[in-house]
């Protein structure tokens, strides 16, 4: 039954790949596609994927649309605009032999293939329809990504007080280095305290708890001697205060750490019959705020008092129907958990959200060039080995699959707008590149070498092949290295959350 339900799951992240990954390539490409015939561009090849084809038709069109072996990206063979035929595949167009040219003859290919009839030279491209064609890609993706948004928006996405608040409900005594070793966390030297509420990072201002760690791994504060540093601005008791801390490189993944958690309320969910609740009183929807006078905020600081002192009794502060009262637990067994100490499980606070499509749209955009930036900054701590490649994408899906079809379309918007953004960076090969090639031919008045445009194309497939296989190392290795956590963890004695 187990091997089962694990060949189906994979089966299921494979579809929702080719689906919304897929899709999005797909998506990309109609756009090269559709105005690249509105502009009366000749389109060769339609094709989803690189390399040899597994499935080819020739349409009355004249087009051959393609599916092929590697589905890592697409494209649609426009011969006027660029010639790629080191990564395309020949086409039936051909430039005149005269040196800078712009001519292009086309001989017809019937459905099978073959040349038929006289040659027709084609129109010229003008540098306006060049710049329209291969902007239109990444104009598609993001028009698909606020469609999918203005989906969001109607169904709404929940949203859990975990990931909305910028409160600190934990800070570290300690913080467990790449070596093994353990270091006072950084947070707990610069001296941030429960209950803080942070409101920006480096002055870049953060709303949820998934922005504040963005910004801390993206950052690339370094102090005067040159150490690692990130300023956090934070609200304390209505006092508005910069703290300087000296982030640590830590976990699995070595990026920017200070050992701290989010701040939640913690919510009775679920009371268990027989329970040590009855002797303190503790009833469902009860909000937990305080044991022996020390806020809670979170639940592994809740595991940590309830151990404690468990020989004595605890004084516990909750709140009910909007009133605060006081409660008394009786002492607990020595090696009591959670659930054995109260019997009783927890949640937190949870919304239904509707942001707006342009908003979700303009996050990533911004996170996008925020990574870039980190990518190309000295002073950062973020390599390529920390992007994310295809295998990294289809984990991503099957986790959001099993989140539901809300996560999978918010995943699916960060997709698309990825591919906007990086298509549109000036690197040949990429549409950016081909804007770059065909500006500095405007430029000049002329075209540029063929010889210098296909070695230049060439060296960066390469080179961007190469990042791929590179990134995807890293990606085998995270999958391996979860899936051996997995199996190591023990059985929970105790209730999940």
């Amino acid at each position: 039954m187990e091997l089962i339900t694990s060949l189906f799951s994979n089966v299921w992240s494979i579809f929702l790949v080719a689906l919304f990954f897929g899709g999005s390539i797909f998506v990309h490409e109609l756009g090269h596609f559709l105005f690249a015939r509105w502009r009366g561009v000749h389109v060769e090849r339609f094709s989803i994927g690189f390399g040899p084809p597994i499935w080819s038709r020739r349409g009355k069109d004249g087009v051959e649309y393609r599916l092929s072996w590697f589905p890592l990206g697409g494209y649609v063979l426009l011969p006027q605009l660029a010639d790629l035929s080191a990564i395309e595949g020949e086409s039936s167009v051909e430039k005149s032999a005269h040196a800078g040219s712009e001519r292009y003859v086309y001989r017809k290919k019937s459905a099978d293939g073959t040349s038929e009839g006289e040659p027709v030279e084609l129109a010229p491209i003008t540098y306006t329809t060049k710049l329209l064609v291969f902007v239109a890609g990444a104009a598609f993706n993001v028009l698909f990504a606020f469609f999918l948004a203005c989906i969001l928006y109607a169904i709404g996405l929940p949203e859990s007080s975990e990931s909305a608040t910028t409160r600190i409900g934990i800070v570290s005594k300690t913080l467990d280095l790449p070596d093994g070793t353990k270091i006072p966390s950084p947070a707990l030297q610069a001296g941030l305290q429960v209950g803080d509420v942070v409101r920006a990072i480096d002055g870049q201002t953060v709303s949820d708890w998934n922005e504040l760690q963005n910004a801390l791994l993206l950052g690339a504060g370094r102090s005067d001697n040159g150490e690692r540093q990130t300023v956090f601005t934070i609200d304390r008791n209505g006092k508005k205060l910069d703290v300087p801390i000296r982030p640590r490189l830590a976990g699995e993944e070595k990026i920017r750490r200070i050992g701290i958690a989010p701040g939640y309320e913690l919510i009775v969910l679920k009371i268990t019959p027989n329970s040590p609740r009855e002797a303190s009183g503790l009833q469902k929807d009860d909000e937990l705020l305080q044991i022996d006078g020390t806020p809670v905020l979170n639940i592994a600081t809740l595991h940590d008092l309830l151990i404690a002192n468990p020989t004595k009794p605890a004084t516990l502060l909750v709140r009910r129907a909007g009133k605060e009262l006081t409660l008394t637990l009786p002492p607990r067994p020595a090696s009591a958990t959670i659930s054995t100490a109260l019997g009783v499980d927890f949640t937190t606070g949870f919304r239904m959200t509707h942001p707006s499509p342009f908003g979700q749209v303009y996050a990533p955009v911004v996170m996008t060039f925020r990574t870039l930036w980190s990518l190309i900054n000295p002073h950062s701590d973020v390599g390529i080995s920390k992007l994310t490649g295809p295998i990294g994408i289809a984990r991503i899906f099957h986790s959001a699959a099993e989140i539901g079809p809300r996560a999978i379309l918010l995943f699916t918007i960060l997709i698309n707008v990825n591919l906007a953004v990086f298509n549109l960076l000036p690197i040949p090969v990429l549409d950016g590149g081909q804007i770059l090639f065909a500006t500095i031919s405007k430029l000049r008045g002329r075209a540029l070498p063929v010889n210098f445009i296909m070695t230049a194309q060439s060296v960066f497939m390469v080179l961007l092949f190469s990042m791929v296989i590179y990134v995807s190392f890293f990606d085998v290795r995270r999958l391996v290295r979860d899936v051996q956590a997995d199996r190591a963890v023990p059985a929970p004695t105790a209730p999940a959350k």
